[in-house]
């Protein structure tokens, strides 16, 4: 109760605020606070002094202290934790500085006050061995502050005034934590939200008749939840507000305050205000009614609460929209962002102020979801959604079900109000308003995920900035780079004699981790590459924000496979043409595409690297050995003994011709898109759903519907092989399967199991696939001469734990890219995983993995 003395009753104390105890030296603060408060709550004034000086009564070091206190309470008030601070608090200059503390971090300022008779002061002061020399006048001096300070508290600026007398009035109080009143979390829904409906009663009656509700109730129990600006401007202010009135108060429904509301109430009150945006029309209609109902409506709008919390803290639902540091926070200027939001100073080309963009800014995981500033259409920005689609203004009047994510509107009867200004999107730049921002990846990053086992996935700042580097400077368009594919974990190496890698222990490892059934897919001779298609460039803009791409083609490390946009684009037709003729559009509902594939030759991505590197060893070979061969032999005649010399170069000379040919085998001319191959082996995503969870054979019998419609030859089938780990005669078909496949040129495959998202019986996850390279591939990796048991000996200490470990973090990054993006989630949110995987990729770790 503020500003009454309390006996025996509870002093209500809001969870989240700053608690200022009041009271002379003696009084007993700290045993109040102890006897009421977390000890972590608590901070005093005489620790802090301890902190500094090593002498909790150092008076000296008392202006440091406070420096130490009030940091620490400022950390604590930006966490969103209650403080309690214990210090005298009797001058008004230390009070000053805590409340502007709590108004700095939106919170509550209250104070709590002892106020304790001199002589009992004194005793227990003289009681203390640290205190027992401090002057009575000092005490005095306290207490004859505290008292001219009473009436003054709320003044001050304190919301809550906590007076107790006497020793007996403090011992007998207890402390009762209230929650805020914009704290709902607990209320889970279902909701429907409803954006501003400006008196336009009949289109209310039509939107909650469209949701299911009858007579305001819904039958299954949801809970409608009004944005704000009920009145003004339409026809029927009276109406709306009855309805909604009507809905609170029987527990259908929510509502949080608009500035039309604000302005309405303060007429009500009296106060002077200008009749104009509507409100004219407001009290022309208000005129006729009785004055109970005027008085009900004013005790309603008094009551309306800023914003409202719920879900857990999944949802914020307010007028103009509110930043991250101002979700489930008290203070006037809370409050005011919440009723006008915020502007940028400037008048638009109608005189009206432009408001500041502060959603193209947001980066919550918490929905915020607004009106105020009508859009021609409600569509998502980084997590927020603006409901005010102008019903008044003969636009439509919109409401989001939610959880589900669901628009549901009716159009305007008419235009009830012509507006100032002509509808417009809110936030310029698309779909997820201002490019990514550098504080979105820069530094150390704890990426949360929804995969239990690596519910989070650590980026070091080092490697973060590496993956800067490559992002900024090679990587295609970010808004059509929405996944990277991880790394594949390598299978445990093989003992078999000439082999540093088999299927053997690639079966192995999966059986021993409970997988029973297995597909062996053939790897291909080319690079990794993500396709992304779009049904059409409309698609494009609309969905990932772009003009002109009607999708993108990219490498695993984000880079466009093609200088040439033309020639992407021409391979995105082709997908897109059997995309077409195979039905898949329909048939999986969705207007894009999202593919993991490879692209051949391997030469379209590595040219470079290939003729530096790999092909200068085979021609330096070629060119070397038979020069030196001949002269061998010849030396060999005349009778020099060189027969060691001559075996060597002579093998040398063979794994510089197996070198060669394996290098041919991966690299052929092609002439334009003649000769280039395509071979998608998993399809990612669709339209509004994460395919990565779908099992093998589901995902590749759709891919074959795909190959077998394109006639163009680009599109190539992923062959496979299913594998019982049990079984030995079926891992038996799967290594002659493999043999017979490396043994004729091919690379090797690629060993997963065949449901996705596999757990092991003690619940990690599994490697989502392990790659069995072929022995000739592994000679352009390892060099001509690997297969030498000398080498191969040397060869087999390798470490391969790393490499794993990376490829299940890059995995579940992977994972999480898709799932965001399929939940419709900002560009930002999408981007944090897809560069988590970039970033991983600059670990250190043996690149011949």
């Amino acid at each position: 109760m503020t500003g009454q003395h309390i006996r025996g009753r509870e002093l209500p104390v809001t969870d989240l605020s700053l608690v200022v105890l009041v009271g002379a030296s003696g009084s007993g603060k700290s045993t109040f606070a102890r006897r009421h408060f977390k000890p972590t709550e608590i901070i005093s004034s005489d620790f802090c002094r301890g902190l500094v000086a090593d002498d909790e009564n150092d008076q000296s070091a008392s202006r440091d202290a406070f420096d130490v206190l009030h940091y620490i309470a400022g950390k604590r008030l930006a966490a969103g934790r209650r403080t309690v601070v214990d210090a005298t608090s009797v001058q008004v200059e230390s009070r000053r500085q805590l409340v502007e503390l709590a108004r700095t971090y939106d919170v509550l300022p209250i104070a709590i006050v002892l106020d304790v008779p001199e002589e009992v002061c004194a005793e227990r002061n003289a009681a203390r061995t640290d205190r027992a020399d401090m002057p009575r006048r000092v005490i005095k001096r306290h207490i004859g502050e505290l008292r001219r300070s009473l009436r003054g508290l709320e003044r001050e600026g304190f919301r809550k005034v906590h007076v107790l007398r006497g020793v007996e009035e403090i011992d007998a109080a207890t402390v009762r934590t209230e929650k805020r009143f914009n704290d709902l979390t607990h209320l889970t829904g279902p909701f429907d939200i409803v954006g501003d409906i400006h008196g336009c009663a009949s289109e209310l009656e039509s939107l909650l008749g469209k949701l299911g509700y009858v007579d305001g109730a819904h039958p299954e129990g949801r809970t409608a939840v009004f944005v704000g600006d009920l009145v003004d401007r339409g026809p029927d202010s009276p109406g709306v507000l009855r309805r909604v009135m009507s809905m609170v108060k029987s527990g259908n429904a929510l509502c949080v305050p608009g500035n039309h509301e604000n302005k309405y109430g303060r007429h009500l009150k009296g106060r002077k205000v200008q009749h104009t945006h509507g409100l004219a029309e407001t009290i022309a209609q208000m005129d006729g009614q009785s004055e109970e109902f005027l008085a009900e409506v004013r005790e309603f709008i008094d009551g309306l609460v800023s914003h409202y919390v719920l879900d857990g803290g999944k949802l914020v639902v307010c007028h103009a929209g509110l930043p991250e540091r101002y979700h489930g926070r008290t203070s006037g200027r809370v409050r005011s962002h919440a009723l006008y939001g915020d502007t940028t100073g400037e008048t638009d080309e109608f005189g009206l102020p432009v408001r500041y963009p502060w959603a193209e800014e947001y980066r919550g995981s918490a929905a915020v979801v607004y009106g105020h500033t009508p859009v021609p259409e409600a569509t998502w920005l980084n997590n927020t959604i603006c409901l005010d689609t102008g019903a008044v203004f003969g636009g439509k009047l919109t409401a989001l079900r939610w959880p589900e994510r669901q628009l549901v509107d009716v159009p305007a009867e008419k235009v009830w109000y012509e507006p100032t200004r002509p509808l417009r999107s809110e936030a310029p730049g698309g779909h997820d308003g201002r490019p990514l921002d550098l504080a979105d990846v820069h530094g150390r990053r704890i990426v949360t995920t929804r995969y239990e086992g690596h519910t989070r996935v650590s980026v070091r700042e080092e490697n973060a900035a590496a993956a800067l580097e490559v992002m900024s400077r090679f990587a295609i368009d970010p808004r059509l780079l929405p996944y990277l594919p991880p790394t594949m974990a390598p299978t445990a190496t093989s003992r078999a004699e000439g082999f540093l890698e088999h299927p053997v222990e690639a079966f192995a490892q999966f059986a021993a981790d409970g997988v029973e059934r297995v597909v062996c897919e053939e790897k291909h001779m080319g690079s990794r590459a993500v396709v992304l298609v779009c049904r059409d460039a409309e698609v494009a803009r609309k969905r990932f924000g772009v003009d002109g791409p009607t999708g993108s083609l990219y490498t695993r490390t984000g880079r466009p496979f093609f200088d040439d946009a033309s020639v992407t684009e021409e391979i995105l037709a082709r997908v897109r043409a059997a995309a077409d003729a195979a039905g898949l559009w329909a048939s999986l509902d969705t207007e894009w595409l999202l593919l993991d594939a490879e692209l051949m030759p391997w030469s379209l991505k590595a040219s470079g690297l290939l003729r530096s590197q790999y092909a200068a060893v085979g021609a330096a070979s070629g060119a070397v050995f038979p020069g030196a061969l001949a002269a061998l032999r010849s030396a060999a005649e005349r009778g020099v003994d060189v027969g060691e010399l001559l075996t060597r170069q002579s093998e040398r000379a063979a794994d510089a011709a197996a070198f060669t040919d394996a290098y041919r085998r991966y690299c052929w001319t092609t002439d334009g898109l003649d000769g280039v191959r395509l071979a998608p082996f998993q399809l990612l995503a669709v339209q509004g759903r994460s395919l990565a969870g779908l099992p093998h054979d589901e995902q590749l019998a759709l891919l074959d519907q795909l190959v077998e419609h394109d006639p163009t030859g680009l599109l190539q089938t992923t062959r496979r092989l299913y594998v019982d780990t049990g079984d030995a005669a079926s891992v038996q078909a799967g290594v002659d399967w493999w043999l017979e496949m490396t043994g004729r040129g091919g690379e090797g495959m690629v060993v997963k199991p065949l449901s996705t998202l596999t757990r092991t019986p003690d619940g990690h996850l599994v490697q989502p696939g392990i790659k069995v390279r072929g022995r000739e591939y592994l000679r352009i990796i390892y060099g001509p001469d690997y297969t030498r048991p000398d080498q191969l000996s040397r060869l087999r200490n390798r470490f391969l734990n790393h490499k794993r470990s990376l490829a299940l973090r890059e995995y579940v990054l992977g994972l999480e890219s898709l799932a965001r993006l399929s939940d419709g989630e900002p560009l930002w949110r999408v981007h944090e995983a897809v560069f988590g995987v970039l970033a991983l990729e600059s670990e250190p770790v043996d690149p011949r993995l």
